[in-house]
């Protein structure tokens, strides 16, 4: 392991990461060394990845890490989800990474939050044991980032909810046996928005295709209709016509994941990089001795510290349940377009070889473009900034 790896993996001056997140860690990393890295490049070129690795995720505990015990999590705070998070770069696939995220930190957090005592027991329980796989619908064909705009409609019939509509983009929608969908239940606009639990099996349901990605290939990202469907009105989660709020809400834990997810991604690649190019030799010294490349690794190490610390304190600000709008938009703005900078330069360090598929490196490549679009663009983070700071 060169000098670089080994300083990085046992840094552990930041206050908050205890033992008990050292063995998460550990375990999430041995992990990903076992049961995925040996097969990511086969899951791509498959386009999906065996749903046991939901199953086996869950037998970590890793979906149930902040939820309470009583529904079969471990009732842990947002340091576990970091050590958690960031060691799932081991895994050298985005794909896995994304799909096993959605289920831990961007669906089940909210039902464990709003949901009823019935709907937890329905929906919450097996999801966290791993025997239901879970999804979020939000975006739409005409709209990902303007919540406010969607269409999909759900109109009151008796005691049943009758949804007709569109998704799109939907990760884990091709094998989901359940849906936290976003309805429009009111008026036009953000105040007319509902959040359901909306199980695959209804009748209507269908989904249209599985969409082909330029990266995060194993990862299912779907298209979905909804056809008269009816559901229990009981189905609602929270309160009806406050949908738009709870997302927003929502939001902020996707785009910190994200964040934290984008900087572990980077100290892989560069990890990698930096030991392929003390290998690789040309002109009589290896590569990475060039003063091109010490300079630039330099600057990239420094850059992917300040967004750590600048991640941290939004974590921080999290865990403590305090506002931070502001510092996980602006951690998420900052990793996401770093990440495409670091890992460019960590493919263009093995030449020819960072381009075929023989290497890890060109996956993740691949993998990190998805940053500025995913959770909300960069023009978006841009606009939330700007609003934070009333420019």
């Amino acid at each position: 392991m060169s000098q670089v790896a080994t300083a990085t993996e046992t840094r552990q001056e930041f206050p908050y990461f205890t033992e008990e997140h050292e063995m998460i860690r550990q375990t999430v990393k041995r992990f990903c060394r076992e049961e995925i890295a040996p097969y990511a490049e086969e899951w791509d070129h498959v386009g999906i990845f065996p749903k046991e690795i939901f199953k086996k995720a869950a037998n970590l505990g890793l979906f149930g890490i902040r939820i309470d015990p009583e529904w079969g999590g471990l009732g842990l705070d947002w340091w576990a989800t970091a050590a958690f998070l960031e060691s799932m770069a081991y895994a050298d696939s985005g794909s896995i990474a994304m799909a096993l995220m959605v289920q831990s930190e961007i669906t089940l957090p909210v039902l464990d939050e709003l949901g009823t005592r019935d709907q937890k027991e329905e929906f919450l329980r097996p999801a966290v044991a791993g025997d239901t796989i879970a999804a979020l619908g939000i975006s739409e064909p005409g709209g990902g980032s303007d919540v406010a705009a969607l269409k999909t409609r759900a109109r009151i019939d008796g005691d049943e909810l009758v949804i007709s509509g569109q998704k799109l983009w939907i990760t884990n929608g091709t094998r989901a046996d359940f849906i936290i969908l976003a309805v429009r239940t009111g008026a036009e606009g953000h105040k007319g928005i509902s959040l359901v639990l909306f199980p695959t099996k209804t009748k209507g349901f269908s989904v249209g295709k599985k969409l082909e990605k330029i990266g995060n290939m194993a990862s299912d990202t779907a298209e979905l209709f909804f056809d008269e469907c009816r559901i229990p009105a009981r189905n609602v989660l929270g309160e009806m016509n406050k949908g738009f709020y709870y997302i927003m809400h929502n939001f902020q834990g996707e785009r910190l994941a994200a964040a934290l997810g984008a900087m572990s991604s980077m100290e892989k690649s560069v990890r990698y990089a930096l030991d392929y190019g003390a290998e690789r030799t040309a002109f009589g010294q290896p590569i990475r001795h060039y003063q091109v490349w010490r300079h630039r690794f330099a600057e990239h190490l420094t850059n992917i510290e300040a967004g750590k610390w600048l991640t941290y304190r939004a974590l921080d600000l999290m865990n403590r349940g305090q506002k931070c709008v502001r510092e996980v938009t602006m951690a998420k703005l900052f990793t996401s377009e770093l990440s495409q900078k670091v890992t460019y330069d960590c493919m263009q360090m093995f030449g020819g070889f960072g381009y075929t598929t023989e290497y890890p490196i060109g996956r993740a490549w691949r993998d990190v473009r998805l940053n500025t679009i995913g959770a909300g663009t960069s023009e978006i983070m841009k606009e939330i900034i700007a609003k934070e700071e009333k420019l």
